[in-house]
C-alpha cells in the first residue's frame, strides 16, 4: 500500500512516500480501506522527535492521527462492525499511521461515520473532538451557566470545543485574529478577544471556571489570573504534569522532569487556589460514538479549511504549520 512515513526524526522533515506492507489484522481489530485522513500539529511534532521519550514509536513510522473509510475485513472477535460499514477513528497512540490506504484499528476506538458528513469532513473530527470532549466533559466537567475561556477559538480543537461548550450551556470566551472572529461567533462564542488588538488579561475578569489552552507558556501563564478560586486550568500544550507521568507509566527520571517542566504553573496555580492539568488525548470509540450523535443532531459540526489530494499530504503538513489554517486540513486518500 502507498503510505507516508519517516525513517528518523527530523525537525521540518519531509514525509517519505513509499510502498508500505499493510497492517496486520488482530483478532479485536477492523482493517479499514482509508478515504479520508487529517493533519494535525502532533504529526508534526511526531516527526520532530518531540514526543520520543514518552512515545517511542518503531521507525520507520507511518504518520496520521484521524482517519475515516469503509470496513473491508475483521477480526475473529469482532462483533460490532462489518466489512461495508463506513466508520471513522482516532486509532490508539501506539497505532497510528493513517497516511496510507489501509489501517488496522482496535474495534474499542472506532465508530460508525456521522450519516450526514463527507468522508472528508468525518476525518476532520476524531483527534480534535475526543480532546474537545475529554477536557471540557470528562475533566472540566463544564456545567451550564459556567464560563470557560477557550485559546486559539479558530484552530482545529478550538472550533470544536467552542461548539460543545455552548451545547453544554457554557458562557464561552474565545482569542482570535480579526480575520478569525465571525467564523468563531458563528459557531457559538460569546465573547471573542482579537488577540491582534487586546490583550486578553486585560479585557477578561477573573471569574472564569475552565481555561482551555492549546498555546504556549504566556498565554498558560497570563491564563491563571483569570479563573476564579476552584477553577481549572487544562493544557493540551503542556507542560506535561506528575499526573500524565503516572498514568503513561513512565520511568521515575522521566516522572522528575515532568514534575520539574510544571513545576512553576502547579505552583502558580496552587498558590491562586486552583488546579492545573496536562491532557493528552486517548482514543476512545464510545466517545466518539456521543459525539457522532451530536454531529448527526446538527450541534456540532466541522470546520475544514482545505483538502488536499494524497499525493501533497507533505505541502498539507507545511500548511497546518504555519498556524493560519481555520479549523482542520484534510487530505483526501481515494
Amino acid at each position: 500500500m502507498k503510505s507516508f512515513l519517516i525513517d528518523r526524526y527530523v525537525k521540518g522533515g519531509s514525509l517519505r512516500f513509499t510502498e508500505s506492507p499493510e497492517p496486520e489484522l488482530r483478532e479485536n481489530d477492523v482493517m479499514v480501506e482509508i478515504q479520508a485522513t487529517s493533519v494535525n500539529v502532533l504529526d508534526a511534532k511526531i516527526r520532530d522527535g518531540e514526543f520520543k521519550l514518552i512515545l517511542p514509536y518503531r521507525l520507520p513510522l507511518i504518520l496520521g492521527n484521524d482517519v475515516a473509510g469503509v470496513v473491508v475485513r475483521v477480526g475473529a472477535n469482532v462483533r460490532r462492525f462489518k466489512p461495508g460499514d463506513e466508520v471513522y477513528a482516532r486509532p490508539a497512540q501506539d497505532r497510528i499511521g493513517t497516511f496510507a490506504e489501509y489501517i488496522a484499528v482496535d474495534e474499542a476506538d472506532v465508530a460508525m461515520k456521522p450519516q450526514n458528513l463527507t468522508m472528508e469532513d468525518a476525518a476532520s473530527i476524531p483527534l480534535v473532538a475526543l480532546t474537545a470532549w475529554q477536557v471540557l466533559v470528562e475533566r472540566a466537567n463544564l456545567q451550564k451557566g459556567q464560563k470557560v475561556l477557550i485559546h486559539a477559538g479558530s484552530g482545529g480543537v478550538g472550533t470544536i470545543a467552542i461548539q460543545l461548550a455552548k451545547h453544554l450551556g457554557a458562557y464561552v470566551t474565545t482569542t482570535t485574529s480579526t480575520v478569525n472572529i465571525d467564523l468563531v461567533k458563528g459557531l457559538g462564542a460569546d465573547v471573542v478577544i482579537d488577540y491582534k488588538k487586546d490583550n486578553f488579561e486585560d479585557v477578561l475578569q477573573q471569574d472564569y471556571d475552565v481555561v482551555l489552552n492549546s498555546l504556549g507558556t504566556d498565554t498558560l501563564k497570563k491564563s491563571v489570573g483569570l479563573l476564579k478560586p476552584g477553577g481549572k486550568l487544562i493544557s493540551i500544550s503542556g507542560p506535561p504534569d506528575p499526573n500524565f507521568a503516572k498514568e503513561k507509566g513512565l520511568a521515575w527520571p522521566l516522572r522528575l522532569v515532568m514534575r520539574l517542566l510544571s513545576l512553576g504553573i502547579r505552583r502558580k496555580s496552587k498558590r491562586q487556589g486552583i488546579s492545573y492539568s496536562f491532557h493528552f488525548m486517548t482514543a476512545n470509540g464510545a466517545q466518539l460514538g456521543q459525539i457522532t450523535t451530536l454531529i448527526e443532531a446538527g450541534v456540532i459540526r466541522p470546520v475544514v479549511d482545505r483538502v488536499f489530494p494524497f499525493e501533497k499530504t507533505n505541502e498539507a503538513l507545511v500548511y497546518v504549520e504555519t498556524g493560519r489554517a481555520k479549523g482542520k486540513v484534510v487530505v483526501a486518500v481515494k
